[in-house]
């Protein structure tokens, strides 16, 4: 009989965890389950930006977590043959008002790209360049280009995953599922029972577990992206990401598409109603690098929910005390950064090693997680 595994959640983490299930030494012995309704993914509404090289983020886990995860992510790529609209390792640019801004930035990628080749190569650019780089740009700062940045659609990336998964040992489920114990789900129709189960609800990770008296230290935090449609360059269809300095995240994708966000909103809990008020000031943003962008020239906006815990810091690994729980949250808004590995590294524990040890990665996981008595 086959082992049955069950996943919570189908946003980056559970399709992740779901493809290596279904590609790792063993996957022939298990079935695996997916519960998931879709509803507010943050992988659904990310901006899709793959470069965490040059972060500030003094979190030294969070940075090797997350250059584990853009080494992982080109190779994922290559072996599942993701077409160019779910990958594209197309360049990263980030910006800064003054040159020794800009040398300082330039510093820590060199510093960086020793044990990070995935970098690519490292060049300082001239406003002007930039613009050449990206020319639906009209304004622009000097900056500095790796590479070996990228965008990724979420969404396309989770159900490219998922479909290759399906082929061997995965069944989706389209449904809101609760959890009973360690072992036992229900939907409105059904109970099922299951070895193991990864919960990667995301920001519902509380939710999620609150039946079972865990309660785990994530929230849920608010983004919004939009769509604006400038003017089209068909020779220059290829375009790194940029990461203006005090600005949103610019994302060209051709063809006259351009993608700013996404934001960071506090205190709206799950309301996934776009804001106007939010979106008119990402086109703000888009305005100060972009002329002649107007309200009308939205032509999308796109809203999620991402999860954060109290210390920014994300966790993944068996639960304490539930070591039949499995659980990978609180990625916050580098998610498209981290997930992927995340849900490797989850999948490995299930098949290979059970008590994979973590530190290098993440701070201990127990601190994310209080017990009823």
């Amino acid at each position: 009989m086959k082992t049955k595994i069950a996943i919570i959640g189908g946003g980056i983490v559970g399709s992740t965890v779901a493809y290596y299930l279904s590609q790792l030494k063993g996957h022939q012995e298990i079935e695996v389950t997916m519960f998931d309704d879709g509803h507010g993914q943050a992988t659904k509404a990310a901006a899709g930006i793959i470069c965490p090289w040059l972060s500030k983020r003094r979190n030294k886990q969070w940075y090797h977590l997350a250059r584990a995860g853009a080494q992982l992510l080109p190779k994922l790529a290559k072996t599942t043959a993701m077409p160019a609209n779910e990958y594209n390792q197309s360049g990263g640019i980030i910006t800064r008002s003054t040159d020794d801004a800009v040398n300082a930035v330039y510093q820590l990628a060199i510093q960086r790209k020793v044990n990070a080749p995935t970098m690519g190569q490292i060049r300082k650019l001239t406003a002007q360049q930039v613009k050449d780089q990206i020319p639906v740009l009209d304004h622009s700062q000097p900056g500095v280009m790796v590479t070996g940045g990228a965008r990724i659609n979420g969404q396309k990336l989770s159900e490219h995953l998922i479909k290759i998964a399906q082929k061997r040992n995965l069944a989706v489920i389209p449904k809101n599922v609760q959890m009973v114990n360690d072992h036992e789900l229900k939907t409105t129709d059904h109970d099922y029972k299951f070895s193991k189960i990864v919960v990667a609800t995301g920001a519902w990770i509380r939710k999620t577990l609150l039946p079972l008296g865990i309660k785990a230290d994530i929230r849920p935090q608010k983004g919004q992206l939009i769509r604006v449609h400038v003017r089209d360059t068909p020779e220059k269809e290829n375009m790194p990401v940029l990461m203006p300095e005090g600005e949103y995240d610019f994302l060209p994708f051709g063809h006259g598409q351009l993608v700013i966000g996404a934001t960071h909103e506090d205190q709206m809990g799950f309301d996934l109603r776009p804001n106007h008020t939010n979106a008119l000031k990402l086109l703000s943003s888009a305005q100060k690098l972009v002329d002649h962008v107007t309200p009308d020239d939205i032509d999308q906006v796109r809203t999620g929910t991402r999860g954060y815990t109290g210390d920014y810091g994300p966790f993944f690994g068996a639960i304490p005390q539930h070591p039949d729980l499995l659980t990978g949250g609180g990625l916050g808004s580098s998610g498209l950064t981290t997930g992927p590995i995340i849900g490797k590294f989850l999948a490995q524990m299930i098949l290979t090693d059970p008590v994979i040890n973590f530190d290098y990665y993440e701070k201990p996981i127990k601190k994310y997680f209080r017990f009823n008595d």
